[in-house]
């Protein structure tokens, strides 16, 4: 497991480098098990900044909800524990406050296919759900719900979440999105722009199972 916890310490550091996360803003957690066979993740904790973090002070959850470490788990985890357990092809969750998927987020409007890399997100679209207040089950709803075939959503007036097979594939899901994130809200300034059809997008994403980086990702 310390090799999961340093792969999770390394991912929340460059999230800030990126300018992604800021301060005690967004969380992200890895599946693991607890050395005894128990299936569970590890989590970033409630309140700290990366600055601040080491490895130890990342919490180790069970799917029911149960903990153990020196910290509290991020107020977040019941969409990190949700999430791992409905997409079992997924083993890392992340969650910024990001610049331009926070702003976008408070339009409470998708993100139409107005660029052909909306496609790494896994679908047409990267889909906003509905505003809940933060920690909740409602807001764990909502996420899912949003994340349903996909890789990334926003989240109404708070942020984004990105999930991939491991916590490289999700950083890299959540770097692109932010771009395209920032990419709208400045086409948006000049009008609205022309989008792709579906048509259009079924060619990305067959043409996207042999293309570099995104290619056979689950």
């Amino acid at each position: 497991m310390q090799e999961q916890r340093q792969q999770l310490l390394d991912a929340s550091r460059q999230l800030c480098r990126l300018g992604l996360n800021q301060g005690t803003s967004g969380n992200a957690s890895v599946r693991v098990s607890d050395g005894n066979g128990q299936s569970g993740f590890l989590v970033t904790p409630s309140g700290m900044s990366v600055d601040q973090m080491t490895v130890d002070d990342l919490v180790w959850m069970d799917f029911s909800g149960q903990w153990h470490g020196r910290c509290e788990p991020s107020s977040e985890w019941r969409f990190h524990s949700d999430i791992l357990q409905h997409r079992p092809e997924m083993n890392a969750v992340i969650h910024t406050h990001s610049m331009f998927a926070t702003t976008l987020s408070t339009f409470r409007r998708d993100v139409p296919p107005f660029h052909y890399m909306i496609a790494v997100a896994g679908g047409d679209t990267i889909r906003c759900a509905p505003y809940a207040l933060f920690g909740s089950q409602l807001l764990s709803d909502h996420a899912l719900s949003a994340l349903q075939d996909r890789k990334a959503c926003l989240l109404a007036n708070h942020g984004m979440i990105a999930i991939g097979a491991d916590l490289h594939q999700a950083l890299r899901v959540t770097e692109e999105v932010e771009t395209l994130c920032e990419q709208y809200l400045r086409a948006l300034q000049a009008g609205e722009p022309h989008l792709l059809t579906h048509e259009e997008m079924l060619e990305v994403h067959e043409k996207f199972k042999g293309y570099g980086a995104w290619a056979k990702q689950p």
